[in-house]
């Protein structure tokens, strides 16, 4: 690895568990040390490499987790999680190696970190999967995440409304209910690594929401109604109430994003040229 576009794509080719967080720790790591020149000589894949396992089915496909207090539950929710944190590992490496060459060495600091973040929390979820049984791969799963970044890859700002502002931002609201299911079901184990996924999870989200602001108003654009014209124009599901207005906030992610679009309402912001980005 000697750049940053060089070791985003080697994260993003390694398709076992181990290697992708062995190889995403590294990355970060050598960041940090400055070994790796703020270049960006090579392509991201169109797709991440995947492991055999899980088999990944549409989202309509998937059995229901149930809520959580049986073990069996409890092993469905960490397996469910895991694959987010799993794949939020290629989105972190992508975004910085797709776009970062657009943005200043601290959108790199960003979301290096980010996907180190991602790769120990995935280690966490599966070690506590083994601890119970379990492996990461044992239950199915779905792609809904990586067909987000598709959508979005030509353009840096759909990628960064729909990704960690809409639904790492969803995670931040249903988190909290989780964490109490596993205390009420005496699993103080698993919801203390949900909760640290949790603060984590506001950093990210305060990522995502900063970088937006920071390249809408160097473009000139209104950063709410924009976001609110991106999120009706790539984001196909709803933005369902309630709303963890608290941990939103905190991310500085004001309601005057969000509550327009979740009560239905239509943004008059047109559409503008993508920016920043590499078209996969």
């Amino acid at each position: 690895m000697k750049s940053v576009a060089d070791a985003a794509r080697a994260v993003l080719q390694a398709s076992a568990p181990r290697d992708k967080v062995k190889i995403a720790r590294t990355a970060a790591r050598l960041w940090r040390q400055g070994a790796l020149a703020h270049s960006f000589d090579a392509a991201m894949p169109a797709r991440p490499a995947r492991p055999e396992k899980p088999d990944l089915l549409p989202p309509a496909q998937m059995p229901k987790r149930g809520k959580g207090g049986s073990e069996r539950g409890r092993i469905a929710m960490l397996h469910a999680l895991a694959h987010i944190e799993f794949g939020a590992i290629d989105l972190a490496f992508d975004m910085a190696g797709r776009f970062g060459g657009a943005f200043p060495r601290a959108f790199i600091d960003d979301w290096f970190g980010v996907g180190a973040d991602e790769a120990l929390h995935f280690a966490l979820l599966d070690r506590r999967l083994r601890s119970l049984g379990s492996h990461y791969g044992a239950l199915p799963a779905h792609d809904g995440l990586w067909e987000a970044a598709e959508k979005t890859a030509h353009d840096v700002l759909a990628r960064l409304a729909v990704v960690p502002m809409v639904l790492e931002a969803r995670g931040l609201d249903v988190t909290p209910s989780t964490i109490e299911r596993f205390r009420a079901a005496g699993d103080e184990r698993s919801a203390t690594i949900i909760h640290r996924i949790y603060r984590d999870e506001i950093r990210h989200v305060a990522a995502g929401t900063r970088w937006f602001k920071n390249a809408c108003e160097s473009r000139g654009l209104d950063a709410v109604g924009h976001w609110k014209w991106l999120i009706e124009t790539y984001f196909r599901g709803l933005l369902k109430p309630p709303f963890n207005d608290s941990a939103r906030g905190e991310a500085g992610l004001s309601r005057d994003f969000y509550a327009g679009v979740a009560a239905g309402k239509k943004s008059e912001q047109g559409p503008v040229t993508s920016w920043g980005g590499q078209t996969s």
